[in-house]
């Protein structure tokens, strides 16, 4: 079959159906590994971080905004060094060590079958996008990436995940997303997907006040299983 052929077919199939996906914290518990790297480049500054605020102030934030918050007394090719050096702190530290949330594989093989497109929606730079995606194996499931900073807009603006829906040929409104952050909340909700908070660094109560419908664990909650069953209809 055509290539094209199969998108069609598929889009026909799924009437709209799509699931989008942020990457860091929701595919994989990596949020760790992103606060260790932003002690060791942002102590120098005068910035310690725990738990409690990487998840307010950091978690789900582009670079952009975090240099401009964090490193304002830096010109902007300093900032984006100093962040550009995190990044590589992050993938060093990573590297070997990408886990999928429980479940993870299991609703992917699902979508599959059901031939529901998938995408994947980040404020990551796309190296470390591809590297997590390329460390789970799930690269391919895709039918896109879309990086916020590759946008006029990343999360919280809804422009990313408006992108995912267009990228995924997919309507708000049949759709899922799953995201961790309270930015990507924001971001998924504002373009009008309903969204399930996964609680790998938040908690319930922080999720639904960002805006999620519910919140799992992992993605063998069954709770999560059957609200995408019944939004996916399979």
């Amino acid at each position: 079959m055509h290539p094209n052929s199969r998108k069609r077919f598929r889009m026909s199939q799924t009437q709209g159906k799509a699931l989008l996906f942020d990457i860091d914290g929701t595919l994989a518990d990596t949020d760790p590994l992103h606060l260790a790297a932003f002690n060791r480049v942002l102590g120098p500054h005068g910035h310690s971080f725990d738990h409690a605020r990487f998840g307010k102030e950091l978690q789900g934030f582009s670079n952009a905004s975090i240099g401009e918050r964090f490193l304002a007394h830096e010109p902007a090719d300093r900032r984006a060094s100093i962040l550009g050096e995190k990044e590589r702190i992050f993938r060093e530290l990573v590297s070997g060590q990408i886990v999928p949330v429980p479940g993870l594989m299991a609703l992917l093989d699902r979508a599959d079958r059901a031939g529901v497109p998938m995408v994947a929606v980040t404020n990551a730079p796309r190296a470390n996008a591809e590297l997590l995606l390329a460390g789970l194996g799930i690269a391919h499931r895709f039918e896109a990436v879309v990086i916020g900073d590759e946008l006029a807009h990343g999360k919280p603006h809804p422009l990313p995940y408006l992108e995912g829906l267009r990228r995924a040929g997919a309507s708000a409104q049949a759709s899922l997303a799953f995201e961790d952050s309270r930015s990507g909340i924001q971001s998924a909700t504002a373009a009008g997907i309903a969204t399930i908070g996964m609680r790998t660094g938040l908690g319930h109560a922080d999720l639904l006040a960002a805006g999620a419908v519910a919140s799992a664990a992992a993605f063998d909650d069954p709770e999560l299983i059957r609200l995408v069953a019944s939004a996916m209809a399979w």
